[in-house]
């Protein structure tokens, strides 16, 4: 047991559910952060030693709450410890709560800790950001980087939804089924972040963050258990199912980016894609239109191509523009680009793209995509330094060495070629 990556995987895949204990018996976010890391601490020193715990939870869980307490006891000689009521049992605490819930599939911890995390007297983006915080334990950097803010500014911004939850005295028992329904969007816009993450990091860290996505994924099963009629989050499923189904593909051996038109589909999960497009199909049966379903719909297109060539590019470039009117964004602008160079060719991409600029100039895929279609438009000198300034602003090994091979690429294809005799 000396595998230090191991043991993280495990602390990162207990996380939700410890949080949310510790959160449930001290009533403070900042209390049961630290104790959790506490938890974190010590199990980096003894499970090496002593050998993974049966129940890595349960055992973080107990440390934690055990190492809080004495932390509370230590700075508070003089004060008496909160009533029973205000830190009872844990055990009775999560019966109590269990027998309070009007939905037996809404006794997941992980589930009800986003919900309160989503509390309306939170602005929408301080909501998400605290959940990933709290929730899933992202770093700062890398919530940022899912908002495409700096770091200073999101830790301000978790900061505030910290001190605006202690402040309101938001409570920390589980919403009934109308602050649920109030609450949907921004749960299912956390899952999907969450998501995110973890598809986004794979290239460089495939066996850290494969759990994210595979916790996304459980966590919107058992949203849509809780909203069965609900197309978007049939959507945002479907979504998720659709593009986890390429994971095997994604990577080549040698840990490199392999880019969609290139993948060997054979590898994607069929699984996975079946499900996916059976939600799909159901959820456009509603006839109510909505973000993630019009991206569900485009992943579909591209799991029902047998080979890169039969890609509905068309239709592809219509979806977008819909999900442009539902959910105007630069990012998904970058995205419609790719489209619009597969049916128009590079030089209305590159239309699209560089308005963009300002806003997505700290973005890596803005400038690697940029520097593609200046590279379709011979624009070699252009090209180079866009490559170079997605190379600076890379998140992961991966992404770095595609942008250096699609540099080699270039210098290749620039050369002067050999005349033959």
């Amino acid at each position: 047991m000396n595998d230090l990556a191991w043991i993280e995987t495990t602390l990162t895949g207990a996380r939700p559910q410890a949080m949310g204990a510790l959160l449930r018996y001290f009533r403070d976010l900042d209390r049961a952060e630290e104790a959790f890391q506490e938890a974190c601490l010590r199990a980096i020193k003894t499970w090496p030693v002593n050998g993974p715990p049966r129940d890595p939870a349960a055992w973080l869980i107990f440390v934690g709450r055990n190492a809080a307490l004495d932390s509370v006891r230590r700075d508070s000689r003089n004060t008496a410890l909160p009533a029973d009521e205000a830190i009872s049992d844990l055990g009775d605490a999560e019966a109590d709560m269990a027998e309070r819930l009007d939905d037996s599939h809404y006794r997941d911890d992980i589930l009800r800790l986003m919900f309160i995390c989503c509390h309306p007297d939170l602005p929408a983006t301080q909501q998400v950001a605290l959940a990933l915080r709290i929730v899933s334990g992202l770093s700062v950097r890398e919530i940022a980087s899912a908002f495409l803010v700096n770091e200073k500014a999101m830790e301000q911004r978790i900061t505030r939804a910290k001190r605006r939850v202690t402040e309101a005295n938001v409570p920390f028992g589980a919403p009934g089924a109308v602050e649920r329904a109030e609450r949907l969007a921004a749960v299912a816009a956390m899952i999907y972040l969450i998501f995110n993450e973890g598809y986004s990091a794979s290239g460089g860290d495939m066996h850290v963050r494969e759990p994210l996505c595979s916790e996304a994924i459980r966590l919107a099963r058992l949203l849509l258990r809780l909203f069965p009629a609900e197309p978007e989050v049939m959507g945002l499923l479907a979504l998720m199912l659709l593009q986890h189904a390429r994971t095997p593909a994604r990577i080549d051996g040698d840990g490199n980016i392999v880019l969609l038109d290139e993948q060997n589909r054979s590898l994607w999960n069929r699984d996975m894609i079946t499900e996916g497009l059976a939600l799909v199909d159901k959820a456009m049966r509603h006839r109510k239109p909505g973000a993630y379903q019009v991206q569900a719909a485009i992943a579909a297109l591209h799991a029902r191509a047998s080979k890169p060539e039969e890609t509905d590019w068309q239709e592809i470039n219509l979806l977008y523009q819909m999900l442009e009117r539902l959910q105007p964004s630069p990012i998904i602008r970058l995205n419609r680009a790719v489209a619009v160079l597969k049916t128009q060719g590079p030089e209305a991409a590159l239309l699209l793209v560089e308005p963009l600029a300002e806003r997505l100039s700290n973005y890596f895929y803005f400038h690697g995509v940029r520097g593609a279609l200046l590279k379709e438009l011979g624009r070699e000198r252009e090209a180079r330094t866009a490559f170079d300034k997605a190379i600076s602003l890379a998140r992961t090994p991966a992404e770095a060495a595609h942008i250096r091979h699609q540099i080699d690429r270039l210098i290749t294809d620039s050369k002067p070629k050999a005349k033959s005799a």
